[in-house]
């Protein structure tokens, strides 16, 4: 026992270390007896191999608390901390990372497909080609073309502008409404089937114009983007006009790429300019149009064509214009006329019609495209030419006609411009005789004009003709004339002019509105305060004065004291 136990060795840790076991072992080998005393480890400490273990317990270096591991071989809490934030900012840093260069990538093919969309939209066949075959009855081969269509003196250059044969300038198109110049604007662009051609209608509100002009270049001004999901705001919302600004950069673009490909500009066609409103936005709408129109212009990339019935859109176009052309689009002279009312009648009736037929249809209604097509349609041609001159007076008369004197001074305003309506109409009829001819067998119709100054001058006013000449009573041509709108119409101011007792009318009219206006430049006195006879003398003193007495009256003892 002695020999035994003096093989022995006890080693105790301090028991206030309770966190470290401590052991109790024989030296000499594993047979032993082993046992562990004050632990608090798990029992898979315990549970290791004999070989695992140190033969003696001393403290050490690596049970000290500064060391990276415990006796087991685990980590410290402060580097589990220090791994756990590792990794996750490796996980984070791996989904920033993807995620940027997915948000980058589809930004990138985002633009680019924007692009080949736009690019697609100048390529052969137009939705508006197919519109316009289906509602107007576009001639869609050259057979029809030669029997139906009306060839005016304007086509061949439209022609060469929308193929853009053309280029250095932009175009405005001016002419009544009913002349023909979106059909000949449609034609241009079905001979060569829409190739580089986009084409839409203008509109009052900016933000239709938008809807408008991203339908014709197939640009959906970022409303399919979704790159708002890869960062923290998308393309920022503005107004219509930034939109539009946008499209037109795009189109830039695209016309920089394409150059190179078709050896010509493309063409960017706006029809029914006179819709947009004559107001600030309006001009701001036509002033960036017109920017681009002249840049476009200058660089051989984009050829603009404007559309537009009103003068008003012309005289905005020309205080910036250096690059513009303006083709002034009017009536069919007697020859034409006489031609397109024969190929009407044959479209729809099959039927000729005589010289004498086609040389009344003329002198009521002229060479307007639009008159000559109801015309046609109608089983009775000079019927419907009546009808037409009636209902053109009637217009006029619903827009213009004065109210004697007899009239409210409530209505005074609307009859000032109604009466220098009648005025002006007045005055085109009293011009016909002073004329050379009103009448001319291979031209036709001469209508009587003024220019817009004189015009303004017989009126008295210069803000009333430009509304005329939207509401279609009056036309101011291109080289700044003003006339009839139609020869329907003038016919109504003969008609009108001529009643019994009209010059009476509109005198008495002219008269009242001058009297209303007397009344209210006038200030009434009144006297007050004048009994037993008291009045007022008035006496002029000095060159600008006068003096006021009251002379009471005298008092009989009727009023005592």
């Amino acid at each position: 026992m002695a020999s035994v136990r003096q093989g022995v060795r006890l080693t105790l840790r301090p028991l206030l270390r309770a966190q470290q076991p401590a052991t109790v072992t024989w030296a000499g080998g594993n047979w032993g007896p082993k046992c562990s005393f004050f632990s608090t480890q798990s029992s898979k400490a315990n549970a290791q191999p004999p070989n695992s273990r140190e033969s003696d317990v001393k403290p050490s270096s690596a049970a000290s608390p500064q060391n990276s591991q415990n006796g087991n071989g685990e980590l410290s809490l402060p580097q589990k901390m220090l791994e756990s934030a590792a990794t996750s900012f490796a996980s984070i840093l791996v989904l920033a990372a993807g995620f940027g260069i997915a948000g980058y990538a589809y930004h990138k093919s985002y633009k680019r497909i924007v692009l080949n969309k736009m690019a697609n939209a100048f390529e052969p066949g137009d939705p508006v080609l197919d519109l316009a075959a289906i509602g107007k009855e576009v001639p869609m081969t050259p057979a029809d073309m030669d029997d139906r269509w009306v060839n005016r003196p304007e086509q061949l250059r439209v022609d060469q502008i929308v193929q853009g044969e053309e280029v250095g300038h932009y175009h405005l198109l001016i002419g009544d409404k009913g002349t023909g110049k979106s059909s000949m604007l449609i034609e241009a662009m079905r001979k060569i089937d829409g190739d580089g051609v986009a084409m839409f209608e203008a509109h009052a509100d900016l933000e239709i114009v938008r809807i408008r002009l991203g339908k014709a270049l197939d640009f959906e001004f970022h409303e399919d983007y979704i790159g708002g999901y890869f960062s923290e705001r998308g393309p920022r919302d503005t107004t219509a006009l930034l939109d539009i600004e946008r499209a037109l950069n795009k189109l830039e673009k695209v016309a920089l790429l394409k150059r190179a490909e078709r050896k010509k500009p493309l063409v960017l066609i706006i029809n029914q300019m006179h819709l947009i409103r004559d107001d600030d936005d309006g001009k701001d709408l036509i002033e960036l149009l017109q920017q681009r129109a002249e840049q476009w212009a200058a660089a051989n990339l984009v050829t603009m064509v404007f559309n537009s019935d009103d003068f008003w859109v012309y005289e905005r176009l020309k205080q910036l214009a250096t690059r513009m052309e303006v083709i002034p689009v009017l009536d069919l002279p007697k020859a034409q006329a006489s031609i397109a009312l024969q190929k009407y009648r044959v479209r729809y009736f099959g039927q000729q019609v005589s010289a004498r037929e086609l040389e009344e249809v003329y002198d009521l209604v002229g060479g307007r495209l639009s008159f000559l097509n109801r015309v046609a349609k109608s089983r009775d041609m000079l019927a419907m030419c009546k009808r037409i001159c009636d209902n053109e007076r009637r217009w006029f008369l619903n827009q213009c006609w004065i109210l004697g004197a007899e009239m409210d001074d409530d209505v005074m305003d609307q009859q000032k411009w109604a009466s220098a309506a009648m005025v002006l109409a007045q005055a085109l009829v009293q011009e016909e005789p002073n004329m050379d001819a009103t009448y001319d067998a291979k031209i036709g119709h001469i209508l009587p004009s003024f220019p817009l100054h004189i015009a303004q001058q017989r009126m008295t006013r210069a803000d009333f003709i430009r509304q005329m000449d939207r509401l279609n009573l009056f036309s101011i041509t291109s080289e700044a004339d003003v006339r009839a709108s139609s020869v329907p119409m003038h016919h109504a101011f003969r008609q009108i002019c001529s009643e019994p007792g009209f010059n009476e009318h509109l005198e008495a009219t002219t008269l009242r509105i001058a009297d209303i206006e007397s009344l209210g430049r006038q200030r009434e006195l009144v006297a007050k305060d004048l009994v037993l006879g008291g009045h007022y003398e008035i006496a002029k003193q000095g060159s600008n004065g006068f003096t006021v007495k009251v002379v009471p009256g005298e008092d009989r003892g009727m009023y005592p004291g």
